[in-house]
């Protein structure tokens, strides 16, 4: 019977053994993904912090930092007019040459809408690529449940511009069959003007690289737009949340008025004519992102080092609880 106690509590001693090593082995390797992880990360965060401020010579690139925005963007500006509602009988003509009022895509669902220039540089392309990314991932379709409306605050485009944005975003959104639920509309001036002040737009003209007076300063934000033609919802930035979108589709779909947003996304580009750069006022959201990251990595890898710390103590309590077992 002794020698069988003794096999058995050696045996038990053994796997207790080999349990340690065991555990030692999955920590170590534990251990190494982590600082593989850490590492990966960190340099990613170091990037998002260096992004954020590095550019290349001749690139349209982030400008100087400055607390002070500069003086023309006095005049841009997102004003959240909720429940204002849209002067639907403004005449405006769609991507076939067909002239329309705002009107005629309101009345049964929600829309989405968005002021834009279609010859835009930078920015209104980026807006509507977050736009078509969100709406890809939600489950209510363009023409069936609502409707996207873009309109260009250039008085200058026309017909053939808006053909050739709507094919390429409906091209993006991956879904030929929603045609009709995209409209890309033109107009003259007065029109844009009471578009804007009522939805509350501010844009300004500025100097493009030749010097002429062809491109804008604008902000960036899509707003929702009841079936009764009321802004309901402001979404500002370049993207947009899927699951907000959806909800503030689907509350202006029984005419609810949403409350105001944050502003802190609605700068996201201007152009400074006098150094031909685009400065990036979010580049400090970046910044911040990325410091945010780094923090966060320190703690990870200061508590792996703890745990590091605490395995050769725990080896031995181990090992020191199996001898006396036995």
């Amino acid at each position: 019977m002794a020698k069988v106690s003794w096999s058995v509590l050696s045996g038990a001693r053994l796997v207790g053994n080999k349990r340690m090593m065991k555990m030692g082995t999955i920590r170590g390797k534990g251990w190494a993904a982590g600082c593989r992880f850490a590492a990966c990360w960190g340099t990613i965060g170091l990037a998002s912090l260096c992004a954020a401020q590095v550019t290349q010579p001749g690139d349209k690139a982030v400008g100087p930092e400055n607390d002070h925005p500069p003086a023309i963007l006095d005049k841009v500006w997102i004003a959240q007019n909720l429940n204002a509602q849209l002067p639907l009988n403004l005449p405006f003509v769609d991507e076939t040459g067909k002239a329309v009022t705002l009107g005629s895509y309101f009345g049964k669902h929600p829309a989405i809408l968005a002021l834009v220039y279609y010859q835009c540089p930078m920015l209104c392309s980026e807006e509507l690529n977050g736009l078509t990314s969100a709406l890809r991932m939600v489950d209510v379709v363009p023409g069936k449940d609502f409707n996207v409306i873009v309109v260009s605050i250039d008085p200058s485009e026309g017909p053939e511009l808006a053909a050739a944005k709507k094919r390429g975003y409906v091209k993006r959104y991956g879904k030929p069959e929603t045609a009709d639920g995209w409209h890309f509309l033109t107009g003259q001036q007065a029109a844009i003007d009471a578009l804007c002040k009522t939805v509350g737009f501010g844009y300004t003209k500025i100097p493009g690289p030749d010097g002429k007076l062809n491109q804008f300063a604008h902000a960036s934000a899509i707003q929702i737009v009841t079936p009764e033609g009321k802004v309901a919802q402001y979404y500002m930035g370049v993207e947009y949340s899927p699951k907000d979108l959806r909800l503030g589709l689907v509350e202006a779909s029984s005419n609810k008025i949403g409350t105001p947003v944050d502003n802190i996304l609605t700068y996201c580009y201007h152009y400074d004519p006098g150094t031909n750069t685009h400065s990036l006022i979010v580049a400090r959201v970046v910044q911040l992102g990325g410091l945010v990251m780094l923090l966060g990595l320190g703690g990870f890898l200061f508590v792996m080092f703890r745990m590091d710390a605490k395995k050769p103590k725990l080896v031995a309590a181990g090992a020191n609880g199996m001898k006396r077992i036995g």
